[in-house]
């Protein structure tokens, strides 16, 4: 065959890579093995809305490692994660893609049926299709991928965490919603009563589910655990700060500093406040046995 020659080019944010991103990427996948080419994912390692506007909090589906190994996983050849900055905010669109094309040999440009690019985002898919005549390379647009009769989007996903509903995020994403960080100190009450738990500390800023209680499994040193997670305020014994707590089923170790990862399986409960710690007991007893009987189905 030769050696391969030139890129096919995926273009977006990829944020979470759902089902939609899926489907655009494995597409330029496919394009480049037919044409003897490379495929590439180009894409930003933050969000331009954080540049664009400065006192815009953006919140994350994923790292930015996560992404990179399941694209490879994927089989994307290569991945370009640029960082966007006030410079690449004033590019033209059609000075991005000019530049695309002399940095790159780029054979195919795979997108999105809402793509837009360039300076204040004026560039969109009819640009596109006048560039690709002009810089001669192949154009893909993707069709919007439809779940339960809407589109599959970043920001859907996002919502539909922040409603607690994690099964129908994990759907369009096709596997668990994760969120990884640090474990630190807490006021260690869970230990008291039985259920000492991990407290997690997030590594930037990431969609946190809806307070509530969730049937979670914990990746800790490449094994896999049943999980209780709690993300709220503790309410029982008067917390003021959100935190996410797991207690984690037949685990008997101190992990503090210690990197952990939580994959989100189900949503057990809203968080309550109880009278008592005995009443809380009780509940995490039940918990506990939701977990038991609930299945392991994510392999990392």
């Amino acid at each position: 065959m030769g050696k391969r020659d030139g890129y096919y080019i995926a273009l977006g944010s990829f944020d979470g890579l759902h089902k939609g991103h899926l489907e655009l990427i494995n597409e330029a996948i496919n394009l480049a093995k037919k044409d003897n080419s490379k495929s590439m994912v180009f894409t930003f390692l933050n969000h331009p809305r954080e540049i664009i506007n400065k006192d815009y909090k953006f919140n994350y589906l994923m790292e930015n490692s996560e992404k990179k190994k399941i694209l490879l996983d994927l089989g994307v050849d290569e991945i370009v994660l640029k960082e966007f900055d006030c410079g690449f905010m004033k590019i033209s669109p059609k000075d991005f893609i000019g530049n695309l094309c002399k940095e790159y040999k780029v054979k195919g440009l795979v997108v999105g049926f809402n793509y837009r690019f360039g300076f204040k985002n004026k560039g969109d898919i009819h640009l596109l299709e006048e560039l690709s005549k002009e810089y001669n390379f192949k154009l893909k647009v993707i069709e919007p991928f439809m779940y339960k009769e809407e589109v599959v989007s970043s920001t859907r996903i996002r919502n539909t965490l922040l409603e607690g509903n994690i099964q129908e995020a994990n759907n369009m994403l096709n596997r668990p919603y994760s969120l990884s960080g640090i474990v630190v100190s807490g006021k260690q009450i869970g230990r008291t009563i039985g259920f000492p738990t991990a407290n997690l500390e997030l590594k930037g800023n990431f969609i946190i589910p809806k307070r509530g209680v969730y049937y979670t499994n914990v990746l800790y040193n490449n094994k896999l655990y049943k999980g209780i997670t709690n993300i709220g305020n503790n309410p029982t014994v008067d917390g003021e700060s959100l935190t996410i707590e797991t207690f984690i089923l037949d685990f008997d170790k101190t992990i503090y500093n210690e990197g952990l990862e939580l994959l989100f399986l189900g949503r057990i409960r809203d968080e309550k406040k109880f009278n008592s710690l005995d009443d809380l007991k009780a509940r995490l007893k039940k918990d506990k046995e939701f977990a038991e009987k609930a299945e392991i189905y994510y392999k990392k």
